[in-house]
């Protein structure tokens, strides 16, 4: 493997580590998912912006861009509430297992932007992985909230990856990610000022906070968002399509080592969760491998 693209795979594997590490860093701070969601982005938007001010890059674009920027913010913001809503009701096994089904999300979502008829084998595929969440849910039932936060947060998530494939063709990343995370928190913090207000039951946070917080926004969020559509540029839909399949794997593992007892589940929950990441990783290849030949 050349020296430069065996970076960019490292790389990658750190970025889905990162990942992986955001649903630790979502248990271990100690507030709701909204104030959560709101420092997170308020946090990662400044750090963008100081990066736009070093590296002396414009932030100009038309009205147009700005609509569609905020359209995508706004999704974000509430994929990260959810996301984090179901960390807190359930625990971070759970979040992630339902988390992975993004990429069948996607079977459905992309025939509806890209006027395409669904496939079969794609449709076979979402009724294993329904069949997958039937036996987490079975045994697992005390987690029926958190799997359902989670599901949406996932549909959203695709939706939102959808939406920036067509903005990354005409717009630079970085500019896209500065617009998305400043209208999230404009959203958020308009949703709170109509709704329970900046209270400091909500929004105060304990010392410990302030560092995960910090690392959240800045190396989960802001660097995160920045780098990762670089290196993908660098590496085949195959190779990327399949390290992302091991953010849920990184994340249980680092749960369970970090959290112990909370964090272990039923058998059934792992056989579950195995038949929904294999599915997913088959539909990936399968996938790939059409776009090849194509």
């Amino acid at each position: 493997m050349p020296k430069t693209k065996l970076k960019n795979y490292l790389h990658l594997h750190f970025l889905v580590f990162i990942w992986g590490f955001t649903a630790i860093l979502g248990a271990l701070i100690s507030i709701d998912a909204i104030p959560l969601v709101w420092y997170r982005m308020l946090f990662a938007v400044i750090l963008v912006f100081i990066y736009f001010i070093i590296k002396k890059k414009p932030l100009s674009i038309g009205p147009k861009a700005l609509l569609k920027f905020f359209i995508g913010g706004v999704i974000i913001a509430v994929h990260w509430i959810f996301f984090f809503s179901a960390i807190k009701v359930a625990n971070v096994s759970v979040a992630l297992i339902a988390l992975s089904t993004g990429a069948l999300f996607a079977s459905f979502i992309e025939p509806l932007f890209f006027k395409r008829r669904i496939n079969f084998l794609e449709l076979l595929f979402g009724l294993i992985v329904i069949a997958g969440l039937y036996i987490i849910l079975n045994f697992e039932g005390g987690y029926t909230l958190g799997i359902i936060y989670a599901l949406i947060a996932s549909f959203l998530s695709v939706l939102f990856s959808v939406l920036n494939g067509l903005f990354v063709r005409k717009y630079e990343a970085e500019v896209i990610s500065f617009y998305q995370l400043l209208f999230g928190v404009g959203f958020i913090t308009i949703y709170v000022l109509f709704t329970t207000g900046f209270t400091m039951e909500q929004f105060a946070l304990k010392s410990s906070d302030f560092t995960y917080l910090f690392i959240l926004s800045s190396i989960c969020t802001a660097y995160a968002f920045i780098v990762s559509v670089k290196i993908m540029k660098h590496l085949t839909p195959y190779t990327v399509i399949l390290t992302l399949n091991l953010e849920p794997v990184y994340g249980i593992i680092l749960a369970v080592l970090i959290f112990g007892e909370k964090e272990k589940m039923s058998t059934q929950f792992y056989i579950g969760a195995t038949i929904i990441l294999l599915i997913v990783v088959v539909n990936g290849i399968l996938k790939n491998k059409k776009k090849t030949i194509i």
